[in-house]
């Protein structure tokens, strides 16, 4: 396998300069810009120009967060350049966006210099948005307040565990869409492990507090989310509407004036779109995410204009997994947009992901738009178990580390594994489709 150079290509040589040359412009380095980079580096002509951009450097292994404050991996350990993740052939540019002229097929940099695309693909992903929400960045924040959403909170978020002996701890997420909507879970479930193994979890209190009715999105694997929240102690608290995040009074108050006391807050705040869609007329809704057709991933903003991952405006998981399943349809889509013919309507909301639940032992769910997460096997009738707590699961978890690096990125196909959810193998109940 080739790398690319890394070498920082100036804006207007490799693109705005070969004027008789496809131009495809790919915003955003990581899971979905990477993945559709070296798809498309295969699939389209030599004589396609293929950039990514990005603001820096740091490709992060995001669901390696999670495991972060448990001291169960290094920061540092998570982080690769994102060029060297790129196949030879693809230009890596470092700039931060300005703003998409959508009407010209242009995007501006901060620093002034412009460039003309032929295609547009927006992968920027999703950005924590903590002054969304009163109180999250006041007195309390790395006091009595963490996240494990970033790197420093997490880091910040393992040494106040590594503190924390007595009292009661809070996980609550603000609000939806949020990446990985597992991932609060997981963290209830790795908290309770954590406490027990250093035997003092009779002295720690644990409270799931979520906007959503349950445990999760979907009622059968909610209701069997929430079994197990039960099984292992921890407290729940749905329907919350954050409205404040009080570190002095250690509450949240929601905005029904309902109010949850803590001792220490783990917060996933407000997501929304990168702050460039904000800055670009007629690009993206009021969170600045981008309106996308769910089957095809182009864009609804132009024709020209495709999204992948986070930064899509879909009823769909924004997970690493659902990334990897919508590159096999976007890729061939933006070649067939090339070449003049229809495209490919087929990609159907495929997710999955494992659910870290303490003890060596994880539960893995498979589901799409119309099908919610079924128990069963996964892929075929011989495989992991679905909705089921499992040391395989958990095996299968940590080798997803692995998969990532070394086939997710890259772009591969994996042998019966297709953007197509499926169905062998699965028990279905009249109340689990549609």
């Amino acid at each position: 396998r080739r790398f690319g150079t890394g070498r920082v290509a100036p804006i207007g040589e490799s693109v705005a300069g070969m004027t008789d040359h496809r131009r495809v412009l790919i915003l955003g380095g990581g899971t979905g810009g990477t993945i559709t980079a070296n798809r498309l580096r295969r699939l389209l002509p030599e004589s396609t120009d293929i950039t990514v951009v990005d603001s820096n450097n740091d490709h992060v292994y995001q669901p390696g967060l999670l495991f972060v404050p448990f001291g169960l991996i290094e920061a540092g350990h998570l982080i690769r350049p994102r060029d060297r993740q790129l196949h030879h052939g693809i230009e890596y540019v470092a700039a931060e966006v300005e703003r998409v002229d959508v009407a010209a097929n242009r995007v501006h940099f901060s620093d002034g210099r412009s460039t003309p695309y032929d295609i547009l693909v927006i992968a920027t992903g999703a950005v924590l948005m903590p002054e969304e929400t009163e109180g999250l960045e006041g007195a309390g924040a790395g006091t009595n307040i963490f996240t494990f959403y970033s790197l420093d909170g997490a880091r910040a978020l393992r040494d106040a565990l590594g503190r924390f002996t007595t009292g009661h701890i809070v996980i609550n997420v603000v609000d939806m869409p949020i990446k990985c909507p597992v991932a609060p879970l997981e963290f209830c479930f790795l908290a309770d492990w954590f406490f027990r193994e250093r035997g003092i979890r009779q002295d720690v209190e644990l409270t799931y507090v979520t906007p959503l009715d349950g445990a999760f999105t979907k009622p059968v694997a909610s209701r069997r989310l929430g079994e197990l929240l039960a099984a292992k102690g921890i407290h729940v608290v749905t329907e919350f509407n954050t409205g404040t995040v009080d570190g002095d009074a250690g509450k949240l108050v929601g905005y029904d004036d309902r109010e949850v006391p803590f001792d220490l807050a783990v917060v996933v705040p407000l997501h929304g779109g990168a702050p460039y869609v904000g800055r670009s007329e007629g690009l993206g809704d009021e969170l600045r995410f981008i309106p996308t057709d769910a089957r095809t991933l182009q864009s609804k903003v132009a024709p020209n204009i495709f999204v992948i991952g986070d930064a899509a405006g879909l009823p769909v998981s924004k997970a690493g997994s659902v990334t990897h399943f919508e590159g096999e349809v976007l890729t061939e889509n933006i070649r067939r947009f090339l070449a003049g013919e229809e495209l490919d309507a087929t990609y159907d909301g495929h997710a999955n992901c494992f659910i870290e639940t303490g003890f060596g032992k994880a539960v893995l769910i498979d589901f799409n738009y119309d099908t919610e997460p079924l128990p069963g096997h996964y892929p075929g009738p011989v495989g992991l178990p679905l909705l089921k707590e499992s040391h395989l699961n958990h095996l299968g978890k940590l080798m997803f580390e692995w998969f990532y690096w070394h086939a997710l990125l890259p772009g591969h196909s994996i042998p019966g594994i297709s953007s197509e959810m499926p169905t062998a193998g699965k028990h279905r109940t009249p109340s689990a489709v549609g």
